[in-house]
């Protein structure tokens, strides 16, 4: 699939599939976010993303800058997007939501019929943002089991 332009106020921000060279930039974004927590090694989730649909982990790039990231998984029932991450100085741009877009076409294309997302109750501006694209809270309770330890 070719990459996606998009205008961002007078600058292009590029979306395309993560490659090896952007490894360290998307750490150190996905730090910079606060998206690191210590169960989920950054290095592990990428190598596992890198295993099953890599084509659906896209980054953002601006004047060569690696901006943004976003991972989408689909499993023939539901899409997940996960690691939406934008530069704290990108954001109000037009990014994330251009971020999250580009994922969702995607799986719209490979037949996903609907896209959720995990967001921690308390992290307030990030469910705004959300809820500003589209999404609804589902009345739903997220569990969750550890197979492998990190």
């Amino acid at each position: 699939m070719p990459a996606e332009h998009f205008s961002n106020q007078g600058k292009r921000m590029q979306i395309r599939v993560f490659s090896e060279p952007d490894r360290d930039a998307v750490i150190a974004l996905w730090r910079r976010c606060g998206l690191t927590v210590g169960w989920n090694d950054p290095e592990k989730d990428i190598a596992r993303k890198l295993q099953v649909q890599p084509e659906l982990f896209l980054v953002g790039i601006c004047d060569q800058l690696l901006v943004g990231s976003a991972m989408g998984g689909y499993d023939g029932h539901r899409g997940w997007l996960y690691y939406l991450a934008v530069d704290p100085d990108f954001r109000g741009r037009g990014c994330g939501r251009q971020l999250v877009d580009a994922v969702a076409g995607r799986l719209e294309a490979i037949g996903c019929p609907k896209i959720n997302i995990l967001v921690r109750r308390s992290n307030e501006p990030v469910l705004d943002f959300y809820l500003k694209q589209g999404f609804l809270e589902d009345e739903v309770a997220c569990l969750g089991r550890r197979l492998i330890d990190d």
